[in-house]
């Protein structure tokens, strides 16, 4: 329950609560209302575009049905050896205390978002992050792994109630939304390791684009398969109208960020992704509108008023 206060005289209806403003601007009796959303999250803002609510003749009204669909974008909480700081790349490492804390923070700030299939990686962090966050969700839908890499595991796995498939979110997890492969450097302490090679060594290895650790992956090559997976397999749900959350890691999300905010190769090197934050993006009309990470619980029902989610 929020207070409102609607001024007669010049017919404004302002609801605030936090750094958010709901704006309803026209005639209380005319046939369409514009609602304009203005959200601040941090020293990041996002704008919502204006939603026309069309009047039904008896006052009251809903949302024009729409192609936009969200994507939901999570890097995993801090891990083990996040913690540790250690190079973990593929190595299968769980969250730290924090880490589980960062996760569900993260679903309070997407609690409000209707999620319908969620994309993890292989990895164990990232599976935590994702069913941690559902935990918070409003909508209180059961996150289920997905069995299917046997008949067997496909058979063994089978929902047989359709009001538990209904009260249920698939969970697909994928190695091409693993972590970039560190190679020689897995298991290795950083700071010991720009101590050994040289900090200048060690900085290409991290955060150049085409060069890659001894025996491991560069940024590049974590990009063409992270990239090419969420094209194959991520997008055909957004463009029937689902809307999608992926928990994955650092690399390969800015791999895919880079391909939705048609970053250059010289650009995503300076992109950096806190753990645990969540970054929203609409699909509309096969285009990504980058929106920013969602502000928290105390600002509830931020995207309600976007057209259909």
């Amino acid at each position: 329950a929020q207070s409102h206060r609607w001024n007669s005289k010049n017919s404004r209806l302002d609801r605030r609560t936090a750094n958010v403003r709901l704006v309803s601007v026209g005639s209380c009796c005319s046939g369409n209302r514009k609602l304009g959303l203005v959200c601040a999250s941090g020293s990041q803002s996002s704008v919502i575009d204006p939603v026309h609510l069309p009047s039904n003749g008896k006052g009251d009204h809903s949302p024009k049905k729409s192609s936009e669909s969200s994507l939901i974008l999570i890097r995993h909480g801090e891990s083990m050896w996040n913690e540790k700081n250690l190079f973990t790349g593929c190595v299968d490492v769980p969250l730290t205390p924090k880490g589980v804390d960062e996760a569900i923070e993260a679903g309070k700030r997407i609690c409000n978002i209707p999620i319908d299939v969620i994309f993890t990686s292989a990895m164990i962090r990232s599976q935590m992050t994702a069913m941690l966050a559902m935990m918070q969700h409003r909508r209180k839908k059961v996150p289920i792994i997905t069995h299917k890499e046997s008949e067997q595991a496909q058979s063994w796995s089978k929902i047989y109630s359709e009001d538990t498939k209904e009260q249920s979110i698939p969970v697909i997890t994928a190695w091409q939304l693993n972590e970039r492969m560190y190679g020689e450097l897995q298991g290795l302490n950083k700071q010991e390791t720009a101590d050994r090679f040289g900090k200048e060594q060690v900085h290409e290895w991290r955060r150049s684009y085409d060069t890659p650790p001894p025996n491991g992956e560069s940024l590049e090559m974590c990009a063409d398969r992270a990239v090419s997976y969420f094209k194959d397999q991520v997008v055909p749900h957004l463009t029937a109208g689902k809307h999608v959350m992926v928990a994955a890691h650092a690399n390969s999300l800015r791999s895919i960020i880079m391909h939705l905010d048609k970053l250059t190769s010289q650009e995503v090197i300076s992109l950096e992704l806190s753990t645990g934050i969540p970054m929203l993006y609409i699909f509309k009309e096969g285009e990504f509108i980058r929106r920013g990470s969602p502000v928290g619980p105390s600002e509830a029902s931020v995207y309600a008023y976007t057209r259909n989610i």
